[in-house]
């Protein structure tokens, strides 16, 4: 028979949807009203799942600011002047309890006691205690909100960065930020819902990686994955034109390739497909969109000096973080920078300093820059690692020198903005920073908290797949009432 006759007879459950009405129906459904027109710049544009958001949001979008590597939390932010007298001694079994061991510390003989060597001393009204390496984030403790009793089950890197990205250990869930995009679109037809942000720490240049599916769709249309934005060369692999080829062109082709894709669109059913068609669009677009974003040039000289030295060498978390703001006031959903280098298995004195000067003076201009211009109030910035460090010494304890294994059982993060309650601290842990003692929040809780300030109720945002509902908390998660204004 000949093959395109035997195309045209073959017909499955999808193809005859795609060829009537029901499936010209999906098609309006999955493609913006203006997805072939010519936008204004800057369009307004919410386009969320139906219902949503389920109630009123506080945060218009989201900042996270993602230490990977997992910074010390007794060296930064968990205060804890008892283990000073302790200094050498073993760790009580009693406080140990038979925790799992990483390959790193399981065939140590002795578990001792390493005290910080910084010097720690309250800040702000609310007194939050902040380490020496901190100077700036010191000075806006009065605007951030310190959970100090975050936990989570995963005891090595990748799963743990996989479940703070995911929800869960293993690879191939939506990320946060593309569950947000699901849920609530973008507020900016010319820019992408989700962008993501990375730098190298100076703490452990050499750190573990991380890969771009952390940022990643999943299971959820591919237009909801994050868009990684370089800070080399152009900002956004293949959106500029070839040599030779101008904008009339790229219109050009972009219509008879639309038109192309409307049809297979109409044969196939295919969302995928619709998907393709927008992205298409979105990339037509941010050939004028990103470069003006990206051109900080124009910010005035004192702006460069509140975010710090870095702040004019793209790539570093300092630009980044400038970067992010800008992204903020165009209406960019979730803005998510990675920073690596937090993971101090030895000489953590030597290489935790580096690390601090990296992010603290850029954090804590972000969440002045951000109230200064009105942003703070409904953007949720975030900062804090996949989990905590071991009050034991991994290897060879001196006074000098120290280094720590990975902790999950508790760690801290901190929160500021948009619906957040300001300078408060939330959550104990024992004398040991090894176990919680009081209010404890798990990663699922720290998700739906995240996504109740954004006007989501976590457990109706969902998607079938599978034969299945999924949701970034899967059948976990307790919105935490506490920290909530």
């Amino acid at each position: 028979m000949n093959p395109l006759t035997h195309r045209r007879l073959w017909i499955n459950r999808r193809q005859f949807f795609g060829r009537t009405t029901l499936g010209a129906t999906a098609l309006a459904a999955l493609m913006s009203e203006d997805l072939f027109a010519a936008p204004a710049p800057n369009t307004a544009l919410t386009r969320g799942g139906p219902g949503l958001p389920h109630f009123a949001p506080k945060a218009k979008r989201v900042i996270y600011l993602f230490q990977s590597g997992a910074p010390s939390q007794m060296d930064l932010f968990d205060y804890k002047p008892k283990l000073t007298e302790q200094h050498g001694t073993e760790l009580p079994n009693s406080i140990r309890q038979g925790q799992r061991l990483t390959g790193m510390t399981a065939t140590q003989e002795r578990f001792p006691v390493a005290p910080t060597r910084f010097r720690f001393a309250q800040h702000g009204q609310s007194g939050a205690w902040l380490s020496e390496l901190l100077p700036h984030t010191a000075g806006v403790a009065d605007e951030l909100c310190f959970i100090k009793t975050l936990h989570t089950e995963a005891i090595n890197h990748d799963p743990a960065i996989t479940f703070f990205q995911t929800g869960a250990q293993l690879a191939g869930r939506p990320s946060i930020g593309a569950w947000t995009s699901y849920g609530l679109g973008t507020e900016n037809s010319d820019l992408p819902a989700f962008v993501a942000l990375l730098s190298n720490g100076t703490g452990n240049p050499n750190d573990q990686p991380l890969y771009d599916r952390l940022w990643g769709s999943g299971f959820l249309p591919t237009k909801h994955q994050g868009i990684k934005f370089r800070s080399a060369d152009d900002p956004v692999l293949f959106l500029s034109n070839p040599a030779g080829f101008n904008a009339s062109a790229r219109r050009r082709m972009l219509d008879d390739l639309s038109e192309l894709n409307r049809m297979q669109f109409e044969e196939f059913g295919d969302p995928e497909i619709a998907t393709r068609i927008a992205q298409y669009e979105l990339a037509y677009r941010m050939q004028t969109s990103v470069p003006e974003l990206t051109d900080v040039s124009g910010e005035p000289a004192d702006v460069f000096r509140l975010y710090g030295p870095d702040a004019r060498k793209p790539g570093t978390f300092a630009a980044n973080c400038l970067l992010a703001r800008r992204l903020a006031e165009r209406g960019v959903r979730f803005i998510q920078l990675f920073h690596r280098g937090w993971d101090q298995h030895t000489k953590l004195p030597a290489q935790l300093p580096g690390q601090c000067r990296d992010t603290d003076q850029p954090s804590a201009a972000l969440i002045q820059d951000l109230k200064q211009r009105g942003l703070l109030e409904d953007t949720l910035v975030v900062w804090g690692g996949e989990f905590g460090r071991t009050v034991y010494c991994q290897g060879h304890l001196t006074q000098e020198d120290y280094g720590r294994d990975h902790h999950p059982r508790c760690f801290t993060i901190w929160l500021a903005g948009g619906g957040i309650r300001p300078g408060v601290t939330f959550g104990e842990t024992d004398d040991y920073c090894y176990n919680i003692a009081r209010d404890p929040v798990h990663v699922h809780d720290l998700h739906a908290t995240l996504l109740h300030c954004l006007g989501i109720d976590h457990t109706r945002l969902t998607f079938k797949f599978q034969g299945r509902h999924h949701r970034l908390t899967d059948v976990h998660g307790t919105v935490v009432k506490g920290i909530l204004a």
